[in-house]
């Protein structure tokens, strides 16, 4: 039976009282404290009691937690949401690059003496609570005079309690240091500057998707560029508060500065929570919600049951937290739209915040392929998205098979691209099996169109895994061994033979990308230096072997550049 939220998260180094405020005072300096302060509440407050209050909640599923997301199509309007930031320094009202609601510190007011943050420590508190009740929905406001018209408000002590108020508020709220180095709530109703069209351009322009007046290039990569700033931020192309929140953390990561943005979405139900350093290249992402653990995973349930961690056993709910990692711009990747990957993923236990590592809870690729399987012979009960905008129920027609083949394909394009050989076998019987089945050949022809979209997806990502096999041959990595430039030059002269006779049939860009690898290994300075400018005399057999091969190299670069040339200028260019 499930645990009543009140009980369902007494994490040790915060005790919590039976309601939602603490044994101890809560005095935090750092924003590592702060940060494991900020889980216990939200976790408890924003995730686990609207569980416990409404029977439907909807728990996410586990793949919707996979790069990339994908925009939510429901909106549970009953469920909490909100926005923050949290600066490791006091806030500097005139300097701040964006608006807020000031909340002041009983403790800044003893030394400060002036204006709204008089020494009389009531005077304080009733400012903040009018603060408060200035910007609280109408219906709200009795209970809170009853509930705050004594109490100091920017304490975190009472911070849980606010958790009732803070999501009926439409904007961020804010926390930063004191004068004496503690956090506190400085500020309510903050708006986050959101220059998205700005950024875009900037972004475009710097990674090459955009020239300057270049106005059919921008409009063909607008919605790349787009998705995959979001991304690089854990979100989709969504609603304003996580985009507004996603510009906001870029703009304040250009100035430098130390900070934690934290979004809670209504649609997506999900904490997510960007935390940047100066000494980091990107900021760290990291998301926390409520999963339902696949039944199929009996090893994982079994041990999650025994330790605990599971918030109801009857239905395999658990608090999963994912970490991603960021990944630079690559033009040149045959996975260019990758964003983020997943780093790590833990599962955190409702009565002592314990986080499990090691675990595999959203991209298993036994689960993966038992999906598809399921797709494929029509026994898939669940929902996708299909192109954004069509919400698929079950497979029960060939036409909703297809349809989710297509979602399938595009939403794990990037893993089928880099997994394992195995698990790419796995993938091809599956989808041979039905594709190519002559059975079902009467049944495709009203769906030619919508066939012809999966088996072009399926196309590209079969292409894009031989050229990603030629961009670790270029790197000196074969079948997973660092080799020499004699074996990576031999096995590239090989690959590119056979790519010659199916050239023709390669998409543009992948096409392009492969020879731009190959380029990159023509004008290798170290294979120059050592063995092409060296006389014959000097070299050793496999010197001399190098070099015929890298001949062999540069004439078959020579005769696939001449045949690209050959294609649509068009093509070409993009």
């Amino acid at each position: 039976m499930a645990l009543h939220w009140t009980e369902a998260f007494c994490l040790g180094e915060f005790p919590w009282q039976t309601g939602d405020g603490f044994s101890d005072a809560i005095n935090l300096s750092s924003r590592e404290q702060l940060k494991t302060f900020l889980d216990q509440v939200h976790i408890k407050c924003c995730l686990l009691r609207p569980w416990c209050e409404y029977p439907d909640y909807p728990v996410v599923e586990p793949r919707d937690l996979l790069p990339s997301f994908e925009p939510d199509i429901y909106e549970y309007g009953h469920l909490p949401g909100f926005s923050m930031v949290a600066f490791g320094r006091p806030l500097q009202a005139f300097q701040e690059i964006f608006q807020y609601d000031a909340l002041y510190s009983v403790l800044d007011a003893a030394s400060t003496a002036e204006g709204a943050s008089c020494p009389l420590g009531s005077r304080v508190i009733t400012h903040n609570a009018q603060t408060f009740l200035a910007r609280l929905p109408r219906q709200l406001q009795d209970d809170f005079r009853r509930d705050y018209k004594h109490i100091d408000t920017s304490i975190l002590d009472y911070y849980p309690s606010l958790m009732r108020y803070i999501p009926a508020m439409d904007r961020a709220h804010v926390m930063a240091c004191d004068t004496f180095g503690f956090f506190h709530l400085a500020g309510i109703y903050a708006s986050f500057p959101s220059d998205v069209d700005g950024e875009i351009k900037r972004f475009g322009l710097r990674t090459g998707k955009f020239r300057l007046g270049d106005n059919a290039l921008y409009e063909r990569n607008r919605l790349f560029v787009y998705q995959y700033l979001m991304e690089l931020y854990g979100f989709p192309i969504a609603s304003e508060r996580r985009t507004s929140a996603v510009m906001f953390a870029r703009k304040l990561q250009q100035l430098g500065e130390n900070f934690l943005v934290r979004v809670l979405g209504q649609s997506d139900r999900t904490i997510t929570t960007i935390w940047y350093e100066s000494s980091m290249f990107l900021p760290r992402v990291e998301k926390i919600a409520l999963i339902r653990i696949d039944a199929d995973q009996h090893d994982l349930l079994r041990q999650l049951e025994a330790e605990g961690y599971l918030v109801d056993p009857a239905q395999r709910v658990a608090i999963a937290r994912i970490i991603y990692s960021q990944h630079r711009f690559s033009p040149d990747n045959v996975r260019q739209d990758r964003a983020l990957s997943v780093k790590a993923q833990e599962l955190i236990h409702p009565l002592t915040g314990k986080a499990l590592t090691g675990v595999n809870v959203i991209h298993d690729t036994t689960t993966l392929i038992l999906r598809l399987n399921d797709i494929a012979r029509g026994e898939f009960s669940g929902r996708i998205v299909y192109k954004r905008n069509e919400i698929v129920e079950n497979t029960d027609t060939h036409e909703k098979r297809l349809k989710c083949l297509f979602a399938w394909l595009s939403r794990h394009q990037r893993r089928i691209i880099g997994y394992s050989e195995e698990f790419y076998g796995n993938v091809t019987k599956v989808l041979d099996g039905y594709l190519l089945n002559p059975q079902y050949n009467a049944d495709f022809e009203p769906l030619k169109d919508l066939l012809q979209e999966v088996l072009n997806k399926y196309a590209y990502i079969r292409q894009a895994r031989q050229v990603r096999y030629f961009e670790d041959l270029c790197s000196r990595f074969f079948k997973g061994q660092r080799i020499g430039y004699n074996t990576m030059l031999r096995e590239a002269v090989a690959m590119l033979h056979e790519f010659k006779f199916e050239q023709v049939n390669y998409f543009p860009l992948l096409a392009l990308s492969l020879l731009h690898q190959c380029r990159t290994v023509i004008h290798d300075r170290y294979l120059a230096k050592t063995y092409l400018q060296v006389p014959e005399d000097k070299l050793r057999q496999s010197g001399l072997e190098i070099r015929r091969n890298y001949s062999k190299l540069v004439a078959l670069y020579d005769e696939l550049m001449a045949i690209s040339k050959m294609r649509t200028p068009t093509e070409a260019k993009k």
